[in-house]
């Protein structure tokens, strides 16, 4: 064979597969790329307080499906041991970390409504204890923490909807007046036009 049907049959060969390459390699570039909040918050569009809010179902099972992967794996009387518990540990850890903005955010958002700033403090809070009380506690068997665990998930939509209350009752009270708005108000009223 000459050398250019050789070449021939050479390029029909691999010039599909490198075109192939060439175009899911440009088109990786084009993908859509999630921003940040939608990996803490995956149903609410910006940060603040329904990010926050979500966030916290979200991170807490998260970390909730590690350490039930690390109870089956290891047992319930065996899942702290060593260095079964590491997965669950970076998890918790980790989450601490990444939910510092959304709280901020949210913090920032409600910031017009004492009650509503303290609840997100308080849920901020609960769900703080909740990632560390994961772990098994002996004698508890394996129903009883699953009951345990699943619980909290009430206790943070019952806090949620109380800041979301607090919030939408803040939005639509009439801020209060102080000394300071009447006499602004009284001068606009007397002054010569």
């Amino acid at each position: 064979m000459s050398p250019l049907p050789r070449l021939i049959v050479v390029a029909t060969t691999f010039l599909p597969a490198l075109a192939l390459l060439l175009w899911t390699g440009s088109s990786s570039a084009a993908e859509f790329r999630p921003k940040p909040e939608t990996y803490l918050c995956p149903n609410a569009s910006k940060l603040g307080v329904d990010c926050f809010l979500d966030a916290v179902d979200h991170l807490y099972t998260m970390c909730r499906q590690v350490k039930s992967i690390e109870l089956i794996e290891f047992g319930l009387e065996h899942a702290e041991e060593g260095v079964n518990g590491a997965k669950s540990e970076y998890c918790v850890d980790k989450h601490k970390a990444s939910m510092a903005r959304p709280f901020q955010a949210a913090l920032r958002e409600a910031s017009g409504s004492r009650i509503a700033l303290d609840a997100l403090r308080a849920l901020h809070d609960l769900w703080l204890q909740s990632l560390t009380e994961l772990k098994w506690k002996p004698p508890e068997t394996s129903d009883e923490y699953q009951q345990r665990v699943g619980h909290v998930y009430e206790l943070f939509h019952e806090r949620a909807s109380f800041v979301r209350t607090a919030l939408s009752e803040a939005k639509t009270a009439k801020p209060p007046t102080t000394a300071r708005t009447r006499v602004k108000s009284a001068a606009a009223q007397h002054r010569p036009n």
